[in-house]
C-alpha cells in the first residue's frame, strides 16, 4: 500500500471559525454522536463546539443545505435520519462525479497537491493499522479534499462533497467494523494513478472504489 514520497509542504494557516464549526458538527453527525433523528438546538451546538454563535450558525446552514440537518423554525434542529436503502441512492449519484474528479486530478495535480495526497494516505494507513474508524474517516475526508483541490473543477467538487459526507456516515453506521484495509487499498490505487499522471487509470480505480462501496451497500440492504 505504499505511495511515492514527496517533500512536505509548508504549514497552512489556521482555519476560519465557521469552517472549524462545520468540521466539528459534520464529524459528530457522521460518527452518530449526534444521533439520527435527534432534535438539537442552536444553543446546545454552540456549547458543544466551544465556538461563537455566528460560525455555528453558518455551519448549521451549510449542513442543512447538504441534507444532514433539518431546520425547523421554533421547533429546533433535527439531525437527518438514516435509512440503509438511501446509501445506494447516494452512491449512484456519486459514482460519475468521482470518476470525473479522479481523472482531472491525475491531469492537473501539482507538487503541493501530491503532498496532500501523500499525507492523507499515510493517515489512512495508520488508521487501518490501529483499527481507528474515526481516524480512517477523517483521512478519507482529507483525501476527498485533496482530490477536489487537485482536480481544478470546483463545480464537480461542490457536487461531490455532500455525497461523500453522507457516504461516510453510512459507512460508519453499517460497515465500521469491517473492510477498512480493503477500502484503504482501493484509495491507495487511486492515489498512485493520480501521482503517476495516469488519467485513465485514475478513472478506473475510482470506479472500482465506487463498485466496492455499492457492493457493501447492497449487502447492507439485503
Amino acid at each position: 500500500m505504499s505511495i511515492p514520497t514527496v517533500e512536505p509542504a509548508p504549514a497552512i494557516r489556521a482555519e476560519p471559525a465557521a469552517l472549524q464549526a462545520y468540521r466539528l458538527l459534520e464529524r459528530l453527525i457522521v460518527t452518530l454522536e449526534l444521533a439520527p433523528g435527534v432534535v438539537a438546538t442552536e444553543a446546545a451546538l454552540i456549547d458543544r463546539s466551544g465556538l461563537g454563535r455566528t460560525p455555528v450558525r453558518e455551519a448549521i446552514q451549510r449542513l442543512a443545505w447538504e441534507g444532514l440537518i433539518e431546520v425547523r423554525p421554533r421547533a429546533g434542529l433535527v439531525i437527518a435520519p438514516i435509512h440503509a436503502g438511501d446509501w445506494l441512492k447516494v452512491l449512484d449519484a456519486r459514482r460519475g462525479v468521482e470518476i470525473v474528479l479522479a481523472r482531472a486530478a491525475a491531469r492537473f495535480v501539482t507538487r503541493e497537491g501530491a503532498e496532500q495526497f501523500h499525507a492523507a494516505a499515510l493517515h489512512m494507513q495508520k488508521a487501518v493499522i490501529s483499527g481507528n474508524v474515526v481516524a480512517f474517516l477523517e483521512a478519507d475526508k482529507a483525501l476527498d479534499e485533496a482530490m477536489a483541490a487537485a482536480s481544478d473543477n470546483p463545480f464537480a467538487a461542490r457536487l461531490a462533497a455532500p455525497l461523500q459526507t453522507h457516504s461516510r456516515r453510512f459507512w460508519f453506521r453499517y460497515q465500521a467494523e469491517t473492510g477498512l484495509a480493503e477500502a484503504a487499498e482501493h484509495h491507495v490505487h487511486i492515489i498512485r494513478s493520480i501521482l503517476d499522471g495516469d488519467v485513465e487509470g485514475a478513472g478506473r480505480e475510482a470506479e472500482r472504489l465506487m463498485g466496492l462501496l455499492r457492493a457493501r451497500a447492497e449487502a447492507t440492504v439485503r
